[in-house]
């Protein structure tokens, strides 16, 4: 028998604990993305999978609101986020860093998701940069990204929901770094 867990079970570690825990070294980073249900939803899994830092941009919406409330469902309090105007500025200076670039995008020389421990190393600081639910990851970043990840698609569809997306390179990232 699988008994489902119940509540108290189900509890982990206190909000201010969490804030406290080691956090892995990668973040992501939302390129005018324009739905708050799928930021809440992008941050819900960053708390899952202890990313250091949601970084929004551009028209991202930022917390507090209902759409990202809806989603988030409390992790936009657990979560490290920040807003910037500009994307590409902020991939600039992350990249300045020495911060390693991964941008999710369809394109021509692209690395198949599953392949992506034969591209990073355990432990690297790196910034994933999903982009706009109609246009992608903006072009000048996509150019300045040290690696496109592109997730391969088997039916008629041509893309998955953003949110969706990168909560699926979210968990390839974290295999990689546990």
């Amino acid at each position: 028998m699988h008994d489902k867990k119940n509540i108290i079970e189900l509890t982990r570690i206190s909000l201010a604990d969490y804030r406290q825990m080691e956090k892995l070294p990668f973040r992501l980073l939302a390129d005018n993305v324009r739905s708050g249900q799928n930021i809440g939803a992008m941050l819900r899994t960053s708390d899952a999978l202890k990313v250091k830092e949601v970084i929004m941009a551009g028209i991202t919406p930022v917390p507090p609101g209902n759409e990202i409330s809806k989603t988030a469902l409390g992790a936009e309090d657990s979560v490290s986020w920040r807003y910037v105007e500009d994307a590409l500025e902020e991939v600039e200076r992350l990249k300045a860093e020495g911060v390693k670039v991964y941008a999710l995008e369809q394109a021509h020389g692209s690395v198949a998701l599953q392949s992506l421990p034969a591209v990073a190393e355990a432990g690297e600081d790196a910034v994933i940069v999903v982009g706009n639910e109609v246009n992608g990851v903006d072009q000048r970043i996509v150019d300045l990204a040290d690696v496109i990840l592109e997730i391969p698609m088997e039916g008629i569809k041509h893309s998955l929901n953003v949110s969706v997306s990168a909560g699926m390179v979210l968990w390839e990232f974290y295999k990689l770094y546990l």
